[in-house]
C-alpha cells in the first residue's frame, strides 16, 4: 500500500467516522504541515499538464473549515487541493475536482458528500454530462483508496485501478476524449463555459438509454448537480 493510499485510508476512515468521535478530531494546525506540504507537488504537476486546468482562488476561512471537517493532510494531494483552492477545472470545465469552494464552483468537498448523502464512498469530482468520480471508502469493492467513476451511459461503478494522485495525472495529462468518446457533442466547448460548477446537463433520450447514444441528436438543459446525482443513484437502484 502506498502512501497516499494509506493517508486516503485513514481519512475515509475519520471522515465516516467524525459524527462518532467528535472529540478525536485533529484540530487546524495538526492538519497544516508545513514541513512536508503537497500543494508545490500538485503545483509541479498543474504547471507541466497537457490539458487545460484552472485553479480556482480558496478562501481562507472555508479553505480552514473544509480542511477540518474531511480531516485530511495537506501533506496528501487531496488535502493540498482543499487548503490552497478552491477546486480546480479540467478542460474548459468539463471535469471538477473539489477543494474548499469557489465563485465558479461553488461546492466543497465536505459539504457536497454530506448534501449528497454519499457512503461507503468519498465523492471527490464530477463532469458536466453526470459523471461522478469517487475515492472507494470500502462500498466499492476491496480496493479501498482507488477510484471509480459512475458513468451517466450505464449507470455502473467502474473501477479506473488508480489511487487519487494517478487520478490527478489523469485529469492533467490523459487524452479526455478518448475517455469520453461518445459522450462530447459538436458544441460542449461553447456549452461547458454557459454553465457553472454547481450544473450539469441532463440529456433526452437519457444517455443510458439505446435511443440515447448518439449525444448529437439529444436535447439537453443544465440542472443542479444534486438533481441529476440523486437521479442517477434513483435509477441504479432500479
Amino acid at each position: 500500500m502506498n502512501k497516499y493510499v494509506f493517508l486516503f485510508f485513514i481519512f475515509t476512515i475519520s471522515y465516516y467516522s467524525t459524527a462518532l468521535c467528535q472529540s478525536n478530531m485533529k484540530s487546524f494546525e495538526e492538519l497544516v504541515n508545513t514541513d512536508d506540504p503537497g500543494w508545490p507537488l500538485v503545483s509541479e504537476w498543474i504547471k507541466t499538464a497537457k490539458n487545460k486546468i484552472e485553479v480556482l482562488p480558496a478562501d481562507a476561512e472555508r479553505a480552514k473549515k473544509t480542511l477540518i471537517a474531511t480531516q485530511v493532510t495537506t501533506r496528501s494531494p487531496m488535502g493540498a487541493i482543499i487548503y490552497s483552492s478552491g477546486g480546480i477545472l479540467v478542460d474548459g470545465g468539463w471535469i471538477r475536482i473539489l477543494g474548499s469552494g469557489s465563485k465558479k464552483l461553488d461546492r466543497s468537498l465536505s459539504d457536497w458528500n454530506k448534501t449528497a448523502g454519499s457512503a461507503g464512498f468519498l465523492l471527490i469530482a464530477d463532469d458536466v454530462v453526470g459523471g461522478f468520480f469517487m475515492l472507494n471508502g470500502g462500498g466499492l469493492g476491496k480496493d479501498l483508496g482507488n477510484i471509480y467513476y459512475f458513468s451517466p451511459d450505464g449507470l455502473e461503478y467502474e473501477a479506473l485501478d488508480i489511487t487519487y494522485s494517478q487520478f490527478l495525472d489523469f485529469c492533467f495529462n490523459n487524452d479526455l476524449n478518448v475517455f469520453y468518446k461518445g459522450l462530447r457533442w459538436d458544441s460542449w466547448q461553447a456549452d461547458v463555459k454557459k454553465i457553472d460548477g454547481n450544473q450539469v446537463f441532463n440529456f433526452v433520450p437519457a444517455l443510458w438509454t439505446k435511443e440515447g447514444k448518439n449525444i448529437n441528436k439529444n436535447s439537453r438543459k443544465a440542472v443542479p448537480v444534486e438533481e441529476q446525482y440523486r437521479l442517477n443513484m434513483e435509477l441504479r437502484g432500479k
